[in-house]
């Protein structure tokens, strides 16, 4: 029998589930959410029981500090030492990645490196990572990469219309994120399809960070984030796309240099800069439905048409589509959002919502428009965590049972 723990550490939470071996058996998950806010929270779910606990996690090392004394004051385990195996999400893995592997200096060298691609995101897996390690100095460690599942790219879609050498000499391309999740989904998806030969998908992850993707036939072909996670759609605090020409712009006007108007769109921008209220899509909406708040209805609008923008290219490049699957915190637990999405794309794509199904509240895959429509839309709750035990299982050669 193994213990291993999947870690999932987003900008502004840390995910796990800690899986009994064989047979991939979930003691015990959670989240611990709006890590860097003033009031967080996390949510434990074991033994058919959910807790949730009020608390301020400044950074994820208090995330990772507050897991493991559940772990043990709730008697999941009576000793660290029972965690064989770690698996972590690791964001951004550039080029060097192409798949999960078994962590060593030299891997955690290459993710170092590439913390200024993923500045919210690889210095928190590292945080993460180097917590459990010194907690857990008898476990393996693997890592999964979020870009992995878009290195199928084809580089008329990746590389930028920029000198060709930036991209040879200095690697400037479109990586993508949140791969494990559009892995996940895409999959669930052509599940529910019946297993076919031929597929068009769209999965609109939508959390604190939110990507876009198209995945023909179980292959991404394209995504909305591009170099580093700020690309695309706008999200909690990153922009999203923005003219290049605003950020000299801004840096004159502002007298600020180009790291602090890039602090700005990864920080202070998203839901955060346009509603003025918060990066956390809870608090907009409060907001819009409980004071009739102006911003927070633009943010809604505007957030919309950025997503519904993309879905728009990427059934032009699929050539149709037959399924566009919400996933993530918000595209998981925001209905009028994802009405709103739909809204934007209805008349184009011959697709519209069931609204009693979609403001039902559920932890189930389900399909959430009217039999009549052309294409499904379905809400599809992701699991990076299994994707990332089942690659730690492989590598280290756990046996996973059934």
């Amino acid at each position: 029998m193994s213990m291993i723990i999947a870690v999932n550490a987003g900008s502004s939470s840390l995910k796990f589930q800690l899986y009994r071996m064989p047979g991939y058996e979930v003691l015990v998950q959670g989240n611990v959410e709006r890590i860097g806010l003033e009031s967080g929270q996390a949510v434990i779910k074991y033994n058919g029981k959910k807790e949730v606990v009020q608390d301020v996690f400044p950074t994820h090392k208090e995330g990772v500090d507050f897991i493991l004394k559940v772990l043990l004051d709730y008697h999941i385990i009576e000793s660290l030492d029972e965690i064989e195996a770690c698996g972590h999400r690791i964001v951004h893995g550039g080029e060097y990645f192409n798949q999960s592997v078994i962590v060593d200096e030299d891997v955690v060298s290459k993710v170092e490196e590439l913390c200024e691609l993923a500045p919210l995101h690889n210095p928190a897996h590292l945080i993460g990572y180097r917590a459990f390690k010194e907690a857990l100095p008898n476990s393996r460690h693997v890592f999964a990469f979020d870009t992995a599942f878009h290195q199928t790219l084809d580089k008329e879609r990746y590389l930028y219309a920029l000198p060709y050498e930036y991209y040879t000499d200095l690697g400037v391309r479109k990586y993508g994120a949140h791969g494990l999740s559009h892995q996940y989904v895409s999959q669930q998806v052509i599940a529910h399809l019946g297993n076919p030969k031929r597929s068009r998908i769209i999965v609109c992850h939508l959390g604190n960070g939110a990507s876009i993707s198209a995945v023909e036939d179980g292959k991404c072909i394209d995504t909305s984030m591009g170099f580093t996670p700020l690309a695309g759609v706008m999200m909690g605090t990153r922009s999203g796309d923005v003219d290049p020409s605003i950020m000299p712009y801004l840096c004159k006007k502002l007298n600020k240099t180009a790291q602090e108007v890039l602090d700005i769109y990864n920080k202070k921008s998203g839901m955060l800069g346009v509603s003025g209220i918060s990066s956390d899509s809870r608090d907009v909406e409060q907001a819009l439905f409980k004071e009739g708040n102006e911003r927070a209805l633009l943010t809604g609008l505007l957030y919309a048409r950025n997503v519904s923008k993309y879905i728009g290219s990427y059934v032009m490049e699929l050539g149709g589509v037959d399924v566009i699957a919400f996933t993530a915190g918000i595209g998981e637990n925001v209905p009028y959002l994802r009405a709103l999405i739909i809204d934007d794309v209805a008349r184009a794509l011959g697709c519209h919502i069931d609204v009693a199904l979609n403001n039902q509240r559920s932890d189930e895959s389900r399909v959430i428009s009217l039999p009549s429509s052309q294409v499904e839309v379905m809400v599809v709750p992701t699991n990076e965590e299994l994707v990332i035990v089942r690659d730690t299982v492989r590598l280290l050669g756990i046996n996973e049972g059934e």
